[in-house]
């Protein structure tokens, strides 16, 4: 079984009113197979990449709006709990036993972005991330840095880097001892429109980012950031057929070819 730095992001589901057609989506669109769905947890079903889980499906509760959920691990949900109360942030799912798989936990941080967290049982979280077809990079965006910034960095012990100011004020999170960074925060400025929500945006790694927003739209998904460059890859910003939005991330575009 893998294991999870406390703090580090190590899972990944979307919450849908429709399984069978996030299971066409993704299935079609990241090249996921999936396991049966669990109905004692309201037929949850795990997505595979290669046999390996990297992923789940969840069914949306109470006409909630389809979303990508993201976990961070803990070795000790109840006393994560109650760090996020003195924090500043709330509780929604206490912790709760998921059979003998791990503890559930799902809260909102100041700004009222909902995350969640994992506490391993037989399941620690992703068999593989990082390659096509996988989870990649996780950020929060946010309206209230003040708030948001102390509340993660005394929850989940990150230290803080600030990579850029307004208008585009981002910073890197990392873990005590990791050189490399385990997530991002976005101060959400005029650029994103009033009405999204403040959320945590999950990235996947693909081979290719435009072959990807083309087959994004071919399956009835939508693009609101088209493709574009930056040091850590070529991005794009898109959702899926029933509104969950999601990042892919994938290598810088060929500057010969993109000339030509």
């Amino acid at each position: 079984m893998t294991a999870f730095a406390a703090g580090s992001p190590c899972w990944v589901d979307v919450s849908v009113p429709d399984l069978e057609a996030a299971r066409r989506f993704y299935g079609a669109l990241l090249g996921w197979t999936f396991e049966p769905g669990d109905e004692r947890f309201g037929f949850y079903t795990p997505a595979l990449k290669d046999g390996k889980n990297v992923a789940a499906l969840a069914s949306a509760q109470g006409g909630a709006p389809a979303a990508w959920n993201l976990y961070f691990a803990t070795p000790d949900a109840q006393d994560l709990a109650r760090r996020i109360g003195e924090a500043g942030g709330k509780v929604v799912v206490e912790p709760t036993a998921i059979g003998d798989a791990g503890t559930l936990l799902v809260a909102t941080d100041p700004g009222g972005a909902h995350i969640g967290a994992w506490q391993p049982g037989t399941r620690a979280g992703f068999d593989v991330q990082g390659v096509p077809g996988t989870f990649f990079w996780p950020e929060i965006y946010t309206r209230d840095k003040d708030a948001v910034d102390p509340f993660y960095e005394s929850v989940f012990g990150f230290t803080g880097q600030q990579i850029s100011d307004a208008p585009f004020d981002f910073k890197l999170w990392f873990l005590q001892g990791n050189p490399q960074p385990v997530a991002g925060r976005l101060q959400m400025g005029e650029f994103i429109p009033a009405e999204v929500p403040a959320h945590a945006l999950v990235y996947f790694s693909v081979a290719d980012t435009d072959e990807t927003v083309a087959k994004v739209l071919e399956l009835g998904g939508s693009v609101s950031r088209e493709p574009s460059d930056s040091p850590f890859g070529r991005s794009a910003l898109v959702a899926d057929d029933q509104g969950a939005r999601f990042a892919v991330m994938g290598p810088v575009k060929d500057a010969g070819a993109a000339a030509s």
